[in-house]
């Protein structure tokens, strides 16, 4: 039992921001050559790796009893989804800074089970550190942060992603994108899930939706869009969206959003 989640948060905030100032260190000496390729349209490089090494470190001797789930995997362990775990993408986005784009994250969530607990979503080129922990609210650099007052998909900025891999659900997707670009203000791909729903919680999107994630995409993301006042479900309606991959994060919009989302995904 964690007894003081915000002072963990917090604790979590000044890793996270430790590790985005490697990234942009990093970003001024990156060369090309250095990318690898963990699959199709699925890259990698040294960064994302040492950032991740530098992070599980520091995670590890602030809760030791806590397992791992990250993304490149250089803790070589199993974890136990249903136990206590760290979950974390040492650079979401990597796509981004590797072409020299400033749109990339830390994300570190804390999660019981399926449950996240606690987190932050840091951007280190705005230099914007998002934080929440369960039951305490979310802030933005300190300041309490709500999701946008929007109810309806007219007056909505809507983010989302698109998938690099298993294509086989393309077409009901580019439906779905027909649809909503009728429908709202207009939509946004960002390139980095943790800070498309770290907007969502500021009121800056009305709305995320994406699938073929996975947990460190969201595991921060989602609880800054809960404690910020806002709805997270999958793309049934559930709370399944954690390990499942497919989530619907929004404000007031999200019961229109997921209507518009399942006229076309069966």
């Amino acid at each position: 039992m964690i007894n003081d989640l915000a002072t963990l948060a917090h604790e979590i905030g000044m890793i996270a921001t430790s590790a985005g100032a490697f990234l942009l260190q990093e970003r001024t000496q990156f060369q090309r050559e250095a990318i690898e390729y963990k699959g199709l349209n699925n890259l990698v490089s040294y960064v994302d790796k040492e950032t991740e090494k530098q992070l599980v470190e520091r995670l590890s001797e602030l809760l030791p009893e806590a397992g791992f789930i990250t993304e490149e995997g250089t803790t070589g362990q199993e974890a136990d989804p249903s136990a206590l775990n760290w979950i974390i993408d040492p650079l979401d986005g990597t796509a981004n800074f590797i072409h020299g784009l400033p749109v990339f994250s830390v994300s570190i969530g804390l999660a019981q089970g399926s449950t996240p607990i606690a987190g932050v979503v840091y951007d280190p080129n705005r230099d914007e550190s998002f934080l929440a922990w369960q039951g305490g609210g979310a802030y933005c650099n300190g300041i309490p942060m709500q999701v946008s007052p929007a109810t309806q998909l007219n007056e909505s900025l809507i983010a989302t992603g698109f998938p690099y891999y298993s294509f086989d659900q393309m077409q009901k997707y580019l439906q779905i994108l027909e649809s909503l670009m009728q429908q709202t203000h207009g939509l946004r791909r960002m390139g980095s899930a943790a800070i498309d729903l770290a907007y969502v919680a500021a009121g800056r999107f009305e709305a995320f939706y994406e699938y073929n994630l996975n947990s460190w995409d969201m595991a921060a993301g989602v609880l800054l869009v809960k404690e910020a006042g806002g709805l997270v479900t999958d793309f049934d309606g559930g709370d399944e969206f954690l390990f499942r991959g497919d989530v619907v994060a929004g404000c007031g919009v999200h019961p229109e959003l997921m209507q518009a989302i399942r006229t076309y995904w069966q």
